[in-house]
């Protein structure tokens, strides 16, 4: 059996930004010696009669140590694909499957604010109600001062989980920006870090994020 940790990226993504997001997250998590991180992509290919109809992704879930949610924030909510998602979780929740897992999330959407803090507060109660132990953003605002650049780290100032903005008229290959895609790959980085520790796997810590 592999001591590896596993992380999962669980995401939804409609015009292909939120993906890029995913997959600095996923950069962020191998930055940490020994951890396995993949994505997993939801799609509305899986959704039958208005409900999610691929347990197999459900069932995939309880075998790793972390799971990092994300997905677009459509009209100040979480996608209706990745709601169906959510709610067949039921059957993990009255299992019990994923308590005391590791999980954090991330999303994005067009508007600077776009409402995306109810995205995130949507997937943080979501995980509290799994049981799981919920990690943010640690790191400070970016941006909040005359000198500052959407580059910035943490640019949009969102602790709860890791925020991206991207243009209505912007290819994923342009947005989001370098500082939203820093965000995201050093909370996946974080996360990898935290499921190490409560693995009880010290060496697992980079040199970037000791943790006390």
């Amino acid at each position: 059996m592999s001591d590896s940790i596993k992380v999962a990226i669980v995401y939804q993504s409609g015009g292909g930004h939120t993906r890029t997001l995913a997959e600095s997250v996923r950069k962020g998590c191998r930055k940490v010696n020994g951890v396995e991180a993949d994505l997993i992509e939801i799609s509305g290919t899986d959704i039958v009669d208005g409900r999610w109809s691929n347990p197999q992704v459900l069932d995939s879930l309880d075998q790793v140590d972390a799971i990092i949610f994300g997905c677009a924030t459509y009209m100040g909510s979480a996608s209706a694909i990745y709601k169906a998602f959510l709610e067949k979780a039921f059957d993990k929740w009255l299992q019990q499957s994923w308590k005391d897992k590791i999980g954090a999330a991330f999303t994005n959407s067009a508007s600077q604010n776009g409402d995306k803090l109810s995205t995130l507060i949507q997937l943080v109660v979501f995980g509290a109600q799994m049981g799981m132990i919920w990690v943010g953003v640690g790191d400070g605002p970016g941006n909040n001062w005359s000198g500052g650049s959407v580059n910035d780290n943490n640019r949009l100032g969102s602790w709860l989980g890791a925020m991206g903005q991207s243009n209505g008229d912007q290819t994923p290959e342009d947005a989001p920006s370098k500082g939203d895609h820093l965000t995201a790959e050093n909370l996946g980085e974080r996360v990898a870090n935290i499921a190490g520790k409560f693995a009880g796997r010290k060496d697992y810590v980079t040199s970037r994020q000791k943790l006390g």
